[in-house]
């Protein structure tokens, strides 16, 4: 599970970083203000949470199922939460009505913030 995790990790940090330098650029041409801030918050949850991968794929204290669950709840999360914040901010863009999408960003935060807690958990129920 942590090559799987880290590699996951190193993938979504990698394209936080295309995605962000595309922001910086191209997008920057073309959305308002606003937009490119909401685009960068998408950019910037990603990057946190490959990093967050990277470390919990390190840490030795934590077994290999509570990695898998945190690997999920994380995926999950970055994909809905940061996702959705991708395609509400560039909706002007393709003139698709992206507003459904609303609805998924906090379904991506409460994934996200589960993967913390089950992260925390599991240091609580780790054996000495």
């Amino acid at each position: 599970m942590e090559k799987k995790m880290m590699s996951f990790g190193a993938f979504l940090g990698m394209i936080a970083i295309v995605l962000g330098a595309f922001g910086a650029h191209a997008l920057k041409k073309v959305l308002t203000f606003e937009q490119l801030n909401t685009f960068e918050i998408g950019v910037k949850y990603q990057m946190y949470h490959a990093l967050f991968l990277l470390l919990v794929g390190n840490i030795q204290m934590i077994n290999e199922k509570a990695k898998k669950i945190i690997f999920y709840l994380i995926s999950i999360g970055v994909f809905c939460f940061s996702g959705s914040i991708y395609f509400l901010a560039t909706k002007t863009l393709t003139f698709i009505d992206f507003n459904a999408f609303g609805v998924v960003t906090p379904i991506g935060g409460l994934f996200l913030i589960s993967g913390w807690l089950y992260l925390i958990w599991s240091f609580f129920n780790h054996p000495k």
